[in-house]
């Protein structure tokens, strides 16, 4: 990792906790919260629109020349080479509805390839972290994926995404069930892929996602020993795309079962 992409990541460890702070603040009085429907499941609360605008303010202010991409506000051009790929609260239906399973997530761009990721869990205090080339961290302490746990012994995450069909996601979820395999939903993608690359699920799977929710979670499972699809992060940013990813074990079968699903 280049000096510039370490700078940036010690600022995003430190920052993804501030912005943790200022959601736990709307997050414990949702009575007043003001929140408004994007599309169907798919919600914005002031909380979504402040913390990010907070975030972009502190990256603005300690890197001006840097580009910024967000789920909430127009992206930023830079000149750096660098961009910032942020979503203030990734899990917006459950932070509405008191759900303490959403985080803050960042993750740093640069050449097309994703340098670094940072997730950050305020609930219960947890920062799952990455360093392209450098592994991959919770709380500061070296994370990986399940080793030699067979799909019938776990569990994999089934995302849902609006932007695809919705019946999409059924012959997965029957096809993980066909194989003895458990299939869990918590409504939060970012959540989800760090709990692959901490090992507590084998695998992780979304017809579509948006980068913002899925770079810094794809670069951890890497990081951690798992595997993710080729993808280009810069092509990820403008268009969102597929994410599969899940250990050695189960990536292959993730990959077959899912492009039955969504190819046919």
């Amino acid at each position: 990792m280049t000096q510039q992409a370490a700078n940036r990541f010690e600022f995003a460890l430190a920052l993804s906790r501030e912005a943790g702070r200022t959601a736990m603040g709307y997050f414990a009085d949702r009575s007043t919260l003001v929140v408004d429907q994007k599309g169907t499941q798919d919600w914005v609360s002031e909380a979504d629109r402040n913390v990010e605008a907070f975030v972009r303010a502190r990256i603005a202010e300690a890197f001006p020349d840097d580009g910024i991409v967000g789920e909430e506000e127009a992206a930023k051009s830079g000149t750096s080479g660098f961009d910032w790929v942020i979503d203030p609260i990734d899990g917006t239906t459950n932070f509405v509805n008191g759900i303490p399973a959403w985080t803050i997530v960042l993750a740093g761009v640069a050449g097309g390839s994703t340098e670094f990721g940072v997730i950050h869990d305020p609930n219960v205090d947890e920062t799952f972290a990455a360093m392209r080339g450098h592994g991959a961290t919770l709380n500061g302490k070296p994370m990986h994926v399940a080793d030699g746990v067979a799909l019938a012994s776990g569990t994999v995450a089934v995302g849902y995404s609006n932007r695809v069909e919705a019946k999409n996601v059924v012959p997965v979820i029957s096809a993980l069930i066909d194989r003895g395999a458990m299939y869990h939903r918590n409504a939060s993608g970012a959540l989800s892929l760090a709990y692959v690359a901490a090992g507590r699920l084998l695998g992780y799977v979304e017809e579509h996602m948006n980068a913002w929710d899925c770079l810094a979670g794809q670069l951890m499972i890497a990081e951690a020993g798992g595997r993710i699809e080729d993808q280009d992060a810069a092509a990820m940013i403008r268009d969102g795309g597929r994410v599969i990813a899940g250990t050695a074990e189960v990536f292959d079968t993730l990959v077959a079962l899912c492009d039955a699903a969504w190819e046919g």
